[in-house]
């Protein structure tokens, strides 16, 4: 075993937070083990002016970290699973993630304690067509552009540039900003992105000794959920151009499985959900999917 391993992650207090997690986890199981961090700032980090949409989706998170997986720069990455694409390189795998934190959006403001309660002129901010097409579903609210990381978005807020603004739960209280949530958003207004808060490892797929160090550190329910979100995004062909939504969780054995399709102004979107047995969650997620093509996502997505 290697006494020496490199993890490549984002230049974000989140994604180190996120990286620095998974060292720590190593280090528990393997004291001897000397971890580094390569800190890649991303295209994704560096284009802050327009929304992901416009510049190529969330690929721009990842993609010179794989790079770097690639070139044997880093011997692992540390993840946000929501922005891998569903469609991942070839020759690399997410070989483990970790158990999820909550998976639920979150609405911060100053002023108001929910989405419920914002006047009808409020000018909320979100960087995410999913975000902006279900709260634009249910709401009368206006949506501006909301780019950055953790703390300069809750800046711009403060600075009142935002009545409030909707970020995810987990990456709040990764890094120890929960006491800014003013209220989680249930899923019935704003049903989460495949797999928002959970952490995968990604490594090589020739690296089998990076996948026998970190294989402990899998949560197996964790998984299935993720994966069977992510065969959603990947039947749909799932960027950051339509907003589409999915979120699985296991109870009793079985896992049950939601996702949504809307047109970028909300008016119109398409759910559908379903269960089975916990060891046909790719089969769910294929099921799911291909009931949203059949009821109206189809169109949805190719009027794009």
């Amino acid at each position: 075993m290697n006494k020496k391993i490199t993890i490549a992650t984002r230049a974000s207090k989140l994604a180190s937070a996120q990286a620095e997690h998974v060292r720590d986890l190593i280090k528990s199981l393997y004291p001897e083990i000397v971890v580094d961090f390569l800190v890649i700032v991303t295209q994704g980090d560096k284009i802050l002016d327009r929304s992901l949409a416009k510049v190529g989706g969330k690929g721009l998170f990842v993609k010179e970290i794989e790079l770097a997986l690639l070139n044997g720069d880093a011997d692992m990455a540390v993840h946000s699973m929501k922005d891998v694409p569903a469609d991942m390189t070839d020759s690399l795998d997410i070989c483990s993630i970790l158990k999820r934190h909550d998976s639920r959006d979150v609405f911060i403001s100053n002023k108001y304690s929910s989405l419920d309660d914002l006047p009808f002129d409020a000018v909320v901010g979100t960087s995410s067509l999913r975000r902006e097409a279900q709260l634009k579903s249910v709401y009368s609210i206006s949506i501006k552009c909301l780019r950055g990381n953790v703390d300069s978005r809750l800046k711009k807020l403060d600075d009142g540039d935002y009545s409030g603004i909707v970020l995810a739960a987990a990456g709040l209280e990764r890094i120890n900003l929960g006491h800014r949530i003013s209220s989680y958003i249930d899923p019935s207004i704003s049903l989460p992105a495949a797999g928002q808060g959970a952490i995968g490892i990604q490594i090589r797929e020739d690296r089998s000794d990076i996948r026998s160090l970190v294989s402990s550190l899998s949560c197996i329910d964790t998984t299935f959920c993720v994966k069977a979100e992510r065969i959603v995004m990947k039947v749909l062909g799932g960027s950051c151009q339509v907003p589409l939504a999915a979120n699985a969780y296991i109870k009793g054995g079985n896992i049950f499985l939601k996702a949504m399709v809307s047109s970028v102004d909300g008016k119109k979107v398409i759910r559908s959900q379903g269960s089975d047995n916990v060891d046909n969650w790719q089969i769910l997620g294929e099921c799911v999917a291909n009931d949203l093509l059949d009821n109206g996502a189809y169109e949805i997505l190719h009027s794009v």
